[in-house]
């Protein structure tokens, strides 16, 4: 042990930390190449993120405009409460300054009393320190209240502005159905938005007390030591944040990529609650797993990297943020008491000299935690990059959203002909006219967003009182016609007269139950403001309910405001019956009807298309009963090679469907 000690010295476990460090670098470039070697064969699990340029995720002039956007919306004018919190936090942290001064002085006259052995002096300054106890604890407080305020009102406001875009229309089904350069917007609008604001309001209170702490030191220390100690300080810490921005620069790209593959993560996990009937049937548990295995493996890889990152930048910090910066501070303070012939020292005793030196060590060392922190300030605005850089694109896209341009990747084009005939294709570049009581294709290309036409020119009027089936195999185009109907897709020429969006609706296969009461259901998405002010009442939507012979439910609830599951209550009949329900409701002039009855039976379904007719719904209904037919008077038939047609029944017509 004796003979092992020798060697444990100060220089060789520098050279020893330096030497691991260095294989740690090294370690790590040869595992970056090696995955940018791999990157064209590797087989992605989860494919989610457009490939193209990012924006860049660096502390540099681009992320100071970006946090300032971002700032304009938490802090929308001057007088605000936000404004009210941030003046509280730096009035807050000034007294808290000021406090750590008075304790330092005040410690200092307590111990030169115990030292001094004067009992008087000791309780004067010990029962200052009790008085004063209430106060300095009440400013701590403060301080926490402030910054726990700040960050949620911070939240409340960023999360607010965020949502009016994201639910504005139909952005938020555009960003996840017609544009590929967001995914998982729910993680960016919950968890990113929390660590943003979290991260800014933190980096605010970390950079002003330092600051603050600093100023106040230099003043103080100027008058005890010198203006040339202080300097020296500053000029260390400016040097040495140079240094450190520079070595920190992977860490803002690093939290970008962790924040995308905690978002992968946690989407083939909903994917697996979403879908667990569907996988149950097919026994598909150990694909599953395999899946989220191999999402979860890719997470926790970036994580390993990371640690090792931050376990090597935190070594460096410590050394040079910490450590250097205390016998800079060292350096500085011992010169006038170790320079014999010092003006300030030349008469002073040992208690004046301890005294003095208690004093200004203590503000020297305050001063020096303080550049330290500072310092270390960067890891954390350099992390913040990455948080700023996903909000801003996050931004970025639904505003581009709103005003009607999305980004996706377009299908793949095999020769010269096909490309310059798709090259006409430009989405947005057809026109919607909003007509009452007709529905009118008029060379309309049917297309997907990204490109992939199913009928070159489509041309066909319907009027109100007139009910249509479309039939036609799967994939033919359909679904597509419909979301062009809805405005959900855009057009891609031609033009579409249509009635406006709220005289159109849609009743889906699976409907969607939404949480709150019964009638919520009938009437959504209308609140009870709004079926009040239409003068439809309970008993009004009573007869709906025995209209699809749903008024049994009514009366097992017991009451209109009974809340439920009730995408669990009801069962898959009982859902396509309430969402006719809901259709009744509403009296729209057209309304699609998407397999919506697949589950009920025949008597109640020929009611519903009777019922319809009275009241003067029109139908576009997709369905494969021959007994439907009836209810109709055209048919738009689609084989799914970019040809159709459109007729009317007669009894000539040939009856597609079972």
């Amino acid at each position: 042990m004796a003979a092992f000690s020798k060697y444990l010295t100060a220089k060789n476990s520098c050279l020893a930390c330096g030497g691991l460090l260095l294989l740690y670098l090294l370690r790590h470039r040869s595992q970056t190449r090696r995955k940018h070697s791999l990157k064209g064969t590797s087989q992605l699990v989860v494919s989610t993120e457009k490939d193209g340029k990012k924006d860049k995720a660096a502390v540099d002039t681009f992320f100071f405009f970006r946090i300032l956007r971002i700032l304009r919306i938490m802090v929308p004018r001057f007088f605000s409460m936000e404004t009210a919190y941030l003046l509280l936090i730096a009035t807050m942290l000034v007294a808290r300054t000021y406090c750590d001064v008075w304790m330092i002085q005040n410690g200092t006259m307590i111990e030169s009393a115990i030292i001094g052995r004067s009992t008087k002096d000791f309780k004067i300054f010990l029962f200052s320190f009790i008085k004063f106890m209430p106060i300095i604890a009440l400013v701590n407080n403060f301080l926490k209240l402030g910054l726990n305020e700040l960050k949620l009102r911070f939240r409340e406001r960023l999360t607010k502005k965020l949502y009016d875009q994201y639910l504005q229309g139909f952005t938020y089904y555009k960003m996840g159905n017609l544009d590929n350069r967001i995914a998982n917007a729910d993680q960016l609008l919950t968890q990113d938005v929390e660590k943003f604001c979290n991260s800014v309001v933190d980096l605010y209170s970390n950079l002003s007390k330092p600051l603050l702490d600093i100023f106040l030191y230099i003043f103080k220390l100027t008058s005890a030591i010198g203006a040339q100690g202080p300097a020296v300080m500053m000029a260390y810490l400016l040097i040495s944040g140079l240094f450190l921005t520079r070595l920190r620069r992977p860490i803002g790209k690093m939290t970008v990529a962790e924040q995308r593959f905690e978002g992968e993560y946690r989407y083939v996990n909903s994917r697996l609650i979403t879908n667990s009937e569907e996988i149950a049937f097919y026994n598909g548990n150990m694909r599953e797993k395999q899946t989220i295995h191999a999402t979860f493996k890719k997470l926790v890889d970036h994580l390993h990297n990371f640690i090792f990152f931050r376990f090597s930048m935190g070594f460096v910090d410590s050394i040079i943020a910490k450590y250097v910066a205390t016998v800079v501070g060292y350096l500085v303070v011992s010169r006038p008491f170790l320079n014999l012939s010092d003006p300030r020292h030349l008469h002073s005793t040992h208690s004046e000299l301890l005294e003095d030196y208690y004093q200004s060590g203590r503000m020297l060392l305050r001063m020096s935690q303080a550049l330290g922190r500072i310092v270390l300030a960067g890891r954390e605005m350099t992390r913040l990059s990455g948080f700023t850089a996903r909000i801003t694109e996050l931004m970025t896209v639904l505003k581009e959203l709103n005003a009607g341009k999305y980004e996706r990747t377009m299908v793949s084009q095999q020769d010269r002909a096909e490309t310059a005939e798709k090259n006409i294709l430009v989405p947005g570049s057809g026109q919607v006219i909003n007509r009452d009581h007709i529905i009118k294709f008029d060379h309309t290309p049917l297309a997907t967003p990204n490109g992939d036409l199913l009928i070159r020119d489509l041309t066909f009027e319907v009027r109100s009182g007139t009910n249509v089936l479309v039939c036609g195999p799967n994939g033919c185009g359909k679904s597509s016609l419909f979301r062009v109907l809805g405005e959900l897709w855009p057009l891609f020429g031609g033009s579409l007269t249509k009635p406006e969006r709220g005289k159109l609706f849609y009743v889906p296969q699976r409907p969607y139950m939404t949480l709150g009461s019964l009638r919520d259901q009938v009437i959504y998405p209308d609140s009870v403001e709004e079926q009040r002010r239409k003068g439809i009442s309970d008993q009004i939507l009573k007869e709906y309910l025995d209209n699809v012979q749903l008024g049994h439910i009514l009366d097992r609830e017991g009451s209109w405001d009974a809340v439920q599951d009730w995408m669990d209550v009801l069962s898959g009949g009982e859902k396509q019956r309430m969402a006719m329900a809901r259709l009744f409701y509403h009296k729209p002039q057209f309304a699609i009807l998407d397999e919506c009855t697949s589950a009920v039976s025949v008597d109640v379904e020929d009611y519903i298309y009777s019922h319809c007719r009275t009241v003067g719904i029109s139908l576009f209904t997709v369905s494969h009963r021959k007994s439907l037919w009836k209810h109709h008077e055209y048919y738009l038939h689609m084989d799914g090679r970019g040809n159709y047609e459109f007729k009317p029944i007669t009894e000539e017509t040939v009856e597609f469907g079972s």
